[in-house]
């Protein structure tokens, strides 16, 4: 899988996982925030703890790749993009 669709299919789940309805998969930045508030004019997804436990489960399940917990879950989760990195470094 190419980095382009990873990062797709990465968007699409974070979509259908955390029920985001009505939200466009590519409408999220690939270098965004998903947690907490926007900062330094980069918009976030504002997600929270519990989104990120669902957000584990769900890549875990997906792509088959250990989601470590608490704080050095934070660099994971910063973006579709450090997800990505995170699968590939992972498979």
């Amino acid at each position: 899988m190419d980095e382009s669709s990873l990062r797709s299919e990465i968007k699409a789940l974070i979509v259908k996982e955390l029920n985001l309805q009505g939200r466009d998969p590519e409408s999220i930045g690939d270098d965004a925030a998903l947690f907490g508030p926007p900062a330094d004019g980069v918009p976030s997804l504002g997600l929270d703890s519990l989104d990120a436990l669902q957000l584990a489960i769900s890549l875990e399940e997906r792509f088959g790749v250990p989601v470590p917990e608490g704080d050095e879950a934070r660099p994971i989760f910063r973006s579709v993009s450090s997800i990505a990195a995170h699968v590939r470094a992972s498979r």
